[in-house]
Formats: structure tokens, sequence, C-alpha cells
């Protein structure tokens, strides 16, 4: 039960969690990447807008100032006046009227038939009584409604004469529904709205933009108005797609991961249990040796003293082979029992400080001398100083014998055997390297498996009681190798302080 729990969160913790994770924060990205670009899109629109309604106000005022130079010119006659009036508006579609007014704010004239010269007093508009004040030109802050029923938006320019003094007003109404079919032809599908000074809406097209609204402002250059466009919302399908679509990726990329850990995984557990099984091997074979060396060696010793007496009795040669035979395989009986005893208890002999390079010299001769009799040239390397270690100097010799009697064995004809000995950052390498025929990767994976050999007579003892020595010394030993071209040995122990 409890693995079972724990398999489930560790699943929740590879997949799940991580998927939602990264689903948030991406969701939340591409959240602030739209309102981002809409955003964006909403200024590029507002300045747009400000472009359009700049361009248009200076059309305008050039337009106004032109007409008020001609209205002085020709105001002693206004029925000319009148009809130049009508004339511009007939000619302009922005305008939905143009008005002549006195200084005190009562018309004079204007471009529509239905006033028939008669006077209409349009003083009680506050932009027409603010131009009148301060001599220049006001727009208003309101929409108007003419008889006709079309709204407008009031204008009011100061006719000034040479002397300075307020000579007529000129008041021009803009169509807004003129204004805003501008606008719907430049961005069709846009929320926009034209805010006056005190923040009320003007114009309007599309959706209805209140001040909660989203969205961003651009002030028109010319007037004390801004211009309002909304942002737009965010696509919810299309961001539901993309969420989709990451969320699966993710998914799939969580599961693959997941998969490659639990691989990963079993693989080292299964290496951990066939490390473990390889250890309790060598446990019981120690134990085995503990408890029987001893049993197996006494008779041992008193068949091989009969043995002996067998052998003075009987001279004959096919008799003497026999008992040759037999001595050999006692004797390989008693080399099984010592390995069996060194697995058992690797470190039953007194470790001490000695000299590597004092054992190397002892075993030089025996090594050469073996490497004479297999055809073998041998090349030693080896430091003149003192290389002190921790060890026990035979169960050492015995590791480096072995190391190279196999190496012997694999070049069966003739070869060449690398003795290096290096020091560096505290720890020695002894390195013995031959040119025989090498192992290949699947053998070289089972070299230090109890049993395994690739020999005839082999015991499969050897290398794991040489890695039990060194190891009992706080060192490593590596086996590296390349079919027919050689293999190499390297021994790592600690340099003594």
């Amino acid at each position: 039960m409890k693995n079972r729990i724990k398999k489930i969160l560790f699943y929740i913790l590879i997949t799940i969690m991580p998927v939602i994770i990264c689903g948030y924060l991406y969701v939340n990205k591409i959240v602030e990447n739209e309102l981002l670009q809409q955003k964006n899109a909403a200024k590029w629109t507002g300045s747009i807008h400000q472009k359009q309604w700049d361009a248009f106000m200076n059309k305008t005022v050039t337009s106004l100032n032109i007409l008020s130079i001609s209205i002085e010119t020709n105001k002693e006659s206004m029925k000319n006046v009148e009809k130049m009036l009508r004339k511009v508006v007939n000619g302009e579609p922005a305008y939905g009227g143009l008005y002549l007014l006195d200084n005190t704010g009562n018309t004079i004239i204007g471009s529509a038939n239905t006033y028939d010269h008669i006077s209409i007093n349009l003083n009680y508009a506050s932009y027409i009584k603010e131009a009148i004040k301060t001599k220049d030109m006001v727009i208003s802050n309101q929409q108007e409604i003419l008889n006709n029923g079309q709204k407008v938006i009031g204008l009011a320019k100061p006719v000034i004469k040479d002397n300075g003094q307020l000579d007529f007003i000129l008041v021009a109404y803009l169509r807004t529904d003129y204004l805003l079919n501008i606008m719907k032809i430049i961005t069709p599908n846009d929320d926009i709205a034209i805010i006056n000074a005190n923040g009320e809406i003007l114009l309007s097209m599309n959706d209805y933009i209140s001040s909660q609204t989203n969205s961003i402002s651009v002030p028109i250059d010319r007037l004390p108005w801004h211009i309002k466009v909304g942002i737009q919302d965010i696509n919810k399908k299309q961001l539901i797609e993309k969420s989709l679509l990451f969320i699966i990726f993710c998914l799939m990329c969580a599961h693959l991961l997941y998969l490659l850990l639990q691989l990963y995984l079993f693989k080292k557990r299964s290496h951990l249990e066939k490390k473990q099984n390889e250890i309790q091997k060598l446990e019981l074979v120690g134990n085995l040796a503990a408890s029987s060396a001893h049993e197996i060696r006494n008779p041992l010793t008193g068949i091989k003293g009969l043995i002996q007496l067998l052998s003075e009795k009987y001279q004959s040669k096919e008799d003497q082979l026999y008992f040759s035979i037999i001595q050999t395989e006692i004797t390989r009986i008693n080399e099984i029992v010592s390995q069996f005893l060194i697995l058992g208890k690797p470190t039953a002999q007194k470790k001490q400080t000695v000299d590597l390079q004092l054992i190397i010299h002892e075993l030089k001769p025996l090594i050469i001398s073996e490497g004479n009799l297999n055809n073998v040239e041998c090349h030693f390397t080896i430091p003149e100083k003192k290389i002190p270690i921790v060890c026990t100097a035979d169960q050492m010799k015995q590791v480096i014998l072995n190391i190279t009697k196999n190496a012997f064995e694999a070049m069966s004809s003739s070869g060449t055997l690398t003795f290096t000995i290096f020091e560096a950052a505290g720890k020695v390498t002894i390195s013995i390297e031959d040119s025989g025929i090498g192992i290949s990767p699947s053998q070289l994976k089972k070299l230090f498996q109890p049993f395994y050999t690739s020999k005839d007579t082999g015991t499969g003892l050897g290398l794991i009681v040489c890695k039990r020595i060194i190891q009992s010394f706080h060192g490593e030993i590596y086996i590296s190798s390349k079919e027919n071209i050689g293999t190499k040995v390297e021994i790592i122990l600690p340099v003594a302080l």
C-alpha cells in the first residue's frame, strides 16, 4: 500500500504538478502578451485618429481664416457674404452650417434658408461668449441639434478688425455624422469615443465607452479633447486552443520524462540488486571459506603426504605421471582455498606503511624472467623517490603478480608489457598495460563477477580477489581494453602521509 501511494505521489510530482505550473505560467504569459498587443493596437489606432483629427482641424482653421478675410473684404454687402457662406457649406460636406454673428452674439446671416435674415440670438452658447471674451477661436464642448435634426459641434472664429477690435463672429457647425463616418472608414471595428474637456463623451462609435472601460487615451493637439480607444478583449477561444495544445504537449513531455525516470530508476535498482547479489555471493563464499578452509586443508595435507610416499614406492614412469598430476591438483585446491580465505577476510594480515617502489623492485626480476619465457619485452617507468602506501606487502605483491600473469597469458607468442607508476594529487597510480588480444566489451563487464573466467583452467576468483585486496587498502582498480590492441589495468592507491 505504501509503495502504491509513493508511486502515485511520484507520478503526480513528475507529470501533473509540472503541467499545472507550466500551464499556469504559459496562460499568464500569453494573456500578458495578448493584452500588450491589444494595448499597442489601441495606441496605434488612437495615433491614427489623432493625426486625422489634427489634419481636419488644421484644414478647418485654415478655411475659416480665409473665409474671415473674405468676410472683412465683403462686409458692406451681406448678401454676397451670405452667398459665400452657402457656397462654402455646399462645397464642404463637413459643415452643417455657417453663421455670421455680430460682436454681441446676435445672428446676422447664415447659410440655412430657414433663417430668412431673421435675427437669431446665439449668445446663450458658452463657447460664443468665450470667443467674444478671448477673441480667439473656441470649439463647443457639447453637441447641438439643428432645426433639421442634424447633430453638430459648434466652432466660433472671431473676425478681428485692423485695429484689433472684434467685428464679427463666424460660427461653423461641424457635422458629427461626417466626423464619425471618417473615423469608421479608418478603423471600422474599433471602439472609439471623443471626450471633451469635462470628461464627457461627444462622439462614439461601435460599443459605448465609459470611464470604467479598459482603454487608452490620446490627446488631440489643437483641441482640449482626447481620443479614447477601447482595448479589445482577448480572443478566449483562441486562448483556450493555444492553452490546450500547450498542456497536451506538456503532458506528453512530462510522461516521456516520467517513463525515462522510471527506466533510469529500474536500471539503477537492477544494478543495485545485482551488486547486492554479488556482495551476498562473496559473503557466502567468505563464510564458507572461513568455516571450512582449515577442514579442507587438513585432509589435503594427509593426502599429499601419502601421495609422496606412494610416489617413492612406485617408480614406474606411468605411476610417476599419475602422482605428479595428483600433486598438481592438490596444489591447485590449496590455492583456491587460499583465495577463498582472502575473499572471506581480505584484511586478515596486518597492514603497515611500505615503500611501493621497493615492492616493485623486488618483483621486477620475476616479471622480467616470466616475460623472457613468454617472449615479452618489459618496460618499467618507476619514480626514483619513495612512495609510501599503507598495505600488506605480500598481498600487494600477489595483486601485481596476478595481473602481470594475466597480461603474459594474453600475449601468446610475443608482445610488450609496460609497467608505469606515477603520483598525482595525493594518490599513486600503478598502470600495467599489455599488447595482447584484448577483451571484448561484453567480457569486460563480467571481469569482476565471482567465478567468471575466460580461461579453461581458471577459477574466476583471481581478479575479484585482487579487487578485494585493493579495496581493503582504500584503493580502486580499473580495467580498460580494446580487442586486438591490448588491455590496461590501473590500480589507484592513496599515498601515506
